[in-house]
């Protein structure tokens, strides 16, 4: 890591310097919401004293500031708090999603899983497998960058290929692809709850289902793979040479009979799970289909995404520790969900003063002053829709280098930026698409992005004199290529008016 105290030589390494000392000044995540929220009460009692008002768009009504600091306001401080927490949205479909998540990974489950699929892909399409693995193992949370980064340095080392390299497709994969995946995670419920904070602010009964952005997702999982592919072969490699370090070749783990026999459980358990979510989806009068109507998009199967998460991933988990033995009893079932909240403390705490600052901002009115002229503005300038999302792109993109959990960062940009666009005709699902291009691309050079320290340490595996500018100058191109390919993707769906997920048109109708 960069010394604190001697200012590096260089103008990208001074650069990276400024921002990592930047936001190591920053205060912690939920210090910083409890002065968010601090300020926002006094902020409501400033603008109470003047004649602040706008004209709601839609209902045609005249909004004003909320004084907070008044006796009804210090009531609603004290009486809702606590509901403040427990209602907040993201909670707890986290706390759902992570339970089931934690049984798959406590089990051995994903680990294996991530393993198989690196170990047993041919040579020539190795880097493209570490790219996909990486951006499949998202949905899984921290464990790519724990188990895939480091497998995929020792694999490259192993057929004889740059580990940097191998280490660098795996980093792309797994944080600069995070907005891409073939399957829901539990960052999807977490971002979608934010976003339905948020765009109650103007429309106090609009839904925004955690598979919101899937059909985007999805698509682009090839796309960044074959981009990712693509800048390790041709920029990467050739820019590292041949690895002339101290490192030798590991002997790289085969999947052991125990562990196959627990990857063909968990098979036979995914199948049996899929049989039945068709028996209740595919027939127009499914059991899982919404009751009268036989709708989908709007049927308890699209509803309960979370619960379906924490399901399959349990059983799944379950059925693969009976079958290689890492389950022997409902001991080691519960250990494994209680070691995945072990690692949310931070989170909890953080959630409660984050539900603060949204509640407060909500109640204020300030939220919605503030979006009703901000979207006037914008609507004054007359930008075109793509380049508006594409700035608000690059806005997310800068904001990630000093603030790297995309959870804050869009506890505090979610309030401010969804009913602005909502006010403008952009849904909330848009948006928050929009928010993830720009948090994914800049994460992999991010100094304050949660595992950085971790890749640093990775890499110093191979190279001793490896740092923050080491792994920027390894990564920036895949920021550039990710961004132009995001940047292209999103153009082409809002020019086709494609809907980027179940339930999730571009637009949201102004009243």
């Amino acid at each position: 890591m960069t010394n604190e105290t001697v200012k590096p030589a260089g103008f990208i390494n001074k650069l990276l310097y400024y921002v990592e000392k930047t936001g190591n000044a920053l205060p912690h995540p939920a210090t910083l919401f409890a002065i968010f929220a601090a300020l926002i009460i006094v902020i409501s009692f400033i603008t109470a004293q003047f004649d602040i008002s706008v004209t709601h768009p839609g209902t045609g009504e005249i909004v004003r500031p909320f004084n907070l600091v008044s006796v009804e306001g210090l009531h609603m401080i004290l009486t809702e708090m606590v509901t403040n927490f427990t209602g907040f949205a993201p909670l707890g479909v986290v706390l759902v999603a992570l339970l089931g998540i934690g049984v798959a990974e406590g089990s051995g489950l994903i680990g294996t899983a991530l393993r198989l699929m690196v170990l047993s892909s041919p040579k020539k399409i190795l880097t493209f497998v570490i790219v996909f693995a990486g951006i499949i193992s998202n949905t899984a949370s921290e464990v790519g960058y724990v188990v895939l980064v480091p497998l995929s340095a020792v694999i490259f080392l192993a057929v004889g290929r740059h580990p940097l390299a191998g280490l660098a497709a795996a980093f792309a994969g797994v944080s600069g692809g995070y907005s891409a995946n073939l399957l829901l995670g539990t960052i999807d419920p977490l971002l979608s709850g934010l976003s339905q904070e948020a765009a109650q602010i103007i429309n106090s009964e609009y839904t925004v289902n955690p598979a919101a952005n899937f059909y985007f997702m999805f698509a682009s999982t090839f796309f960044i793979a074959i981009a990712g592919t693509w800048v390790t072969e041709k920029i990467v490699i050739p820019r590292l040479g041949e690895y002339t370090g101290d490192a030798k070749p590991e002997e790289i783990g085969v999947i052991s009979p125990s562990e196959k026999k627990g990857l063909k459980y968990a098979l036979v358990a995914f199948i049996i799970i899929s049989v039945i979510l068709a028996f209740g989806t595919v027939p127009a009068n499914g059991f899982l289909r919404e009751a009268g109507t036989g709708d989908l998009l709007h049927s308890p199967f699209m509803k309960g995404i979370v619960s379906l998460i924490f399901i399959i991933a349990a059983l799944m988990g379950i059925a693969y520790g009976i079958g290689a033995g890492t389950i022997k009893n409902d001991g080691d079932v519960i250990k494994g969900m209680s070691k995945s909240m072990e690692t949310l403390g931070v989170y909890i705490v953080l959630v409660f003063f984050a539900a603060q600052f949204v509640a407060y901002f909500k109640w204020t009115n300030l939220g919605l002053i503030f979006a009703i002229e901000g979207a006037n503005v914008l609507g004054s300038v007359n930008l075109h829709p793509i380049l508006l999302m594409v700035g608000f792109v690059i806005l997310t993109a800068i904001i990630n280098m000093v603030m790297g959990s995309a959870s804050a960062k869009w506890t505090i940009m979610a309030p401010v930026f969804i009913p602005m666009f909502m006010l403008l005709g952009y849904s909330p699902e848009l948006t928050q698409l929009v928010y993830r291009i720009g948090d994914s691309v800049t994460n992999i050079i991010s100094p304050m992005m949660s595992y950085f320290a971790l890749i640093v340490a990775f890499m110093q595996r191979y190279d001793k004199n490896a740092g923050i500018g080491t792994i920027i100058s390894i990564m920036i191109p895949y920021t550039f290529v990710f961004f132009i390919i995001w940047v292209a993707l999103l153009a082409v769906w809002m020019l086709f008016g494609i809907p980027i997920g179940p339930d999730s048109p571009l637009v949201y109708p102004i009243q």
